[in-house]
């Protein structure tokens, strides 16, 4: 068991010179441009481009589904010649994917370009969280939720200018915010070639090439943390549609609520998420997460009819909790990932995680339009219902996964 880390080391300081800080500068300096334009980009599809909210759901589907391919195999690309090289690839493909949407005028266009820039997303997620797990060390946890913090800072810095570009509402304020984060994907990109070249870890001798594929209780943990992942795009997708058509709260309440949601991360993501380091804190932690949830929809549901200032009193606390429900079921997400991986297969088990979390964000925007658009205030009370039930989940699952790896590599911690 490791020491107990103290208060002052989990403050959201950056690392001394090393790959932890050049990881760190690279990501916010990306999650910065994210900020920018994911804040806005709801309102720039329907807006600027003229796509309905239906139409906009759907496309995003299809290129989430055809997204998933990418996955898994990108991490064993990453386990076998190293996972930097293959983020760097992806970073590339999503410059030019980010700055194609300028020429964005039907759907057919949006949904071949968003399609390749998920693909892209896909591959880097599996990619990061290899090089991640290289970079933390032994406690690979620790320093994703520190990790995070600062990308989740980044967002808010991003977000704070979307402001801006929201209250403008013309095509050159969001044509702004695309450059500016396809120029993040390239400072992201310069920034890791301060970060070694990991070579790849030997494989033993009686491993599997696609270990993963035949680990039954970590594939089910990925399908709940996946399926738990259709809270993401409640603050981003959902909620200011919400707004928008079912509440009478003024515009300036869509970038807030996303600045509070990514402010939220950033104080709690390191308090907590250095707790979670077990498999078996991380099943816990899903299970915090699907409570939340349980609190945090119902009070979304409650904003619409009310007058303006209320509806925004009311979804500011919602809002909150919506985001201590992110920080534990991201903390608990990082936990089993990295915990209940071999050393030699990160990348093929961060691609699996990122093939539930990815097949999650494709459905997310359908369903959850169908369901909350759609059905209103019931389609709130059965979303948190659904994540609630998902969260219980958690604990039994991650007690079979730990059961079954007597020879894996589980990161041991203790609850500070």
């Amino acid at each position: 068991m490791l020491e107990q880390t103290s208060a002052p080391q989990r403050a959201p300081v950056p690392p001394e010179r090393g790959p932890q800080r050049a990881m760190i500068l690279s990501s916010f300096v990306n999650r910065v441009g994210n900020g920018l334009f994911n804040t806005a980009s709801v309102l720039y599809f329907t807006r600027v481009v003229h796509l309905s909210p239906g139409r906009l759901g759907l496309g995003l589907t299809i290129a989430g589904l055809i997204g998933l391919l990418a996955g898994v195999p990108a991490g064993e690309l990453a386990d076998r010649r190293g996972p930097r090289a293959v983020l760097l690839l992806t970073l590339a493909v999503q410059t030019a994917t980010m700055a194609a949407f300028l020429f964005v005028h039907g759907w057919a266009a949006f949904t071949a370009i968003a399609t390749l820039d998920l693909l892209a997303l896909s591959a880097s997620n599996a990619a990061r969280g290899a090089l991640v797990a290289r970079i933390g060390g032994e406690r690979p946890a620790e320093f994703r939720a520190r990790l995070r913090t600062f990308v989740n800072l980044g967002v808010v810095l991003g977000t704070l200018g979307a402001a801006a570009a929201v209250q403008i509402d013309t095509r050159a304020a969001y044509t702004a915010l695309i450059l500016l984060n396809a120029a993040s994907y390239l400072g992201c990109g310069l920034l890791l070639l301060r970060v070694p070249a990991y070579p790849a870890v030997a494989r033993p001798a009686r491993a599997g090439r696609w270990a993963v594929l035949r680990d039954r209780p970590f594939a089910l943990l990925a399908a709940v943390d996946g399926a738990m992942g259709l809270q993401y795009p409640v603050a981003s997708l959902l909620l200011p549609l919400w707004l928008a058509q079912h509440t009478h709260a003024p515009r300036w309440t869509v970038p807030a609520v996303c600045a509070l949601n990514s402010l939220c991360c950033v104080l709690f993501q390191i308090p907590i998420g250095s707790r979670v380091e077990t498999p078996g804190e991380g099943g816990r932690a899903l299970r915090w997460a699907g409570l939340l949830f349980l609190v945090s929809c119902p009070l979304m549901a409650l904003t619409a009819d009310l007058p303006s200032w209320a509806a925004v009193l009311l979804v500011l606390p919602a809002m909150a909790a919506h985001s201590l429900g992110e920080v534990w079921q991201s903390s608990g997400s990082f936990a089993l990932g990295f915990g209940l991986a071999p050393e030699h297969a990160q990348g093929q088990y961060q691609g699996l995680l990122g093939l539930g979390f990815d097949t999650g964000q494709a459905v997310a925007p359908a369903v959850l339009t169908t369901l909350c658009l759609g059905l209103g205030q019931l389609g709130w009370l059965l979303l948190g219902a659904f994540f609630a039930g998902l969260g219980l989940l958690g604990p039994p699952l991650a007690a079979w996964a730990e059961r079954t790896r007597p020879g894996a590599v589980v990161v041991r911690g203790s609850v500070g």
